[in-house]
């Protein structure tokens, strides 16, 4: 009978790999694999979570800026509905928008400090040179 499949065959003795190419094949599409997830997934849902971070943190008196480009003040914010009421230009337009087109906040907020880190930077040797000292 002929063989329709040569390549199903046994492994040549001569090969040193034998059966082992299938397992070798699978690791380095495992490692595309981690590699992708890496590069594009990860930081993609970091992005996500900073976004949804930045719009839940909004406050009253913000400067933002949606996705379509208006620029105005938080005026009100509801929680009920999941929206903002924002002010935009010299008249005083006021504009009712869900927080999902929020894209930016423009108002610079200063983080502050935790009391138990001081200002000095502290090295794997900092606590032996207090030592001798």
């Amino acid at each position: 009978m002929t063989k329709f499949l040569p390549a199903m065959d046994a492994a040549p003795a001569g090969n040193p790999l034998g059966g082992n190419q299938f397992l070798l094949m699978i690791l380095i599409y495992g490692a595309i694999f981690v590699a992708l997830y890496f590069f594009l997934i990860r930081p993609n849902s970091k992005k996500k979570k900073e976004e949804a971070e930045i719009r839940n943190n909004l406050e009253i008196g913000d400067e933002i800026t949606t996705i379509g480009g208006i620029m105005g003040r938080v005026v009100a914010i509801k929680e009920d509905e999941d929206s903002i009421i924002i002010e935009t230009g010299s008249d005083r337009n006021k504009m009712k928008m869900k927080r999902w087109c929020i894209s930016s906040v423009d108002t610079q907020k200063e983080k502050p400090a935790p009391a138990s880190q001081s200002s000095e930077k502290k090295g794997f040797f900092s606590k032996f040179k207090k030592n001798e000292e």
